[in-house]
């Protein structure tokens, strides 16, 4: 039985306030996918964008090459084209030109039939006062869950 494979991008809940997820193709290149199955990529600093086409592209997403590769490997940082119905583009392609909303990537993954699929979300960047809030909730779930351990 083959790992699950599970690439995270750990700083998008914190910097942006998802509101809406989706999950799409990715397509990808021989050496891309067998280095993705490795668990060789990065989603941080990466994010979505449309094209003049309103084809959705993911840009940043660093797929380290291949080491069989050879001469046919990939670039490591090269634009790739998710897959998402038509209805699901048009209403994202709406929601960033008018809302001033962003797409991020959460996560990548390999589904049960080995294709690769990427978690998107539809996202508000947050402010450095909210983040800040964030902080002081998560230290203060720690304590209280340190204070509960230490009555068990």
């Amino acid at each position: 039985m083959q790992k699950q494979i599970n690439i995270k991008n750990k700083r998008a809940q914190f910097d942006f306030e998802l509101l809406d997820k989706y999950t799409a193709g990715i397509v990808l290149a021989g050496t891309e996918i067998k280095s993705l199955r490795l668990g060789k990529a990065s989603l941080s600093q990466s994010f979505c964008e449309f094209n003049d086409k309103r084809e959705l592209f993911v840009i940043n997403m660093q797929i380290d090459e291949y080491s069989h590769g050879g001469y046919y490997n990939h670039k490591p940082k090269a634009e790739r084209k998710l897959l998402l119905n038509k209805r699901e583009l048009k209403k994202l392609h709406k929601e960033v030109s008018t809302a001033g909303l962003t797409i991020v990537p959460l996560n990548a993954f390999i589904n049960d039939k080995g294709l690769a699929k990427i978690n998107i979300a539809l996202a508000r960047g947050k402010k450095q006062y909210d983040k800040r809030e964030t902080i002081k909730d998560r230290d203060n779930k720690r304590n209280l869950d340190r204070i509960k351990k230490s009555y068990r």
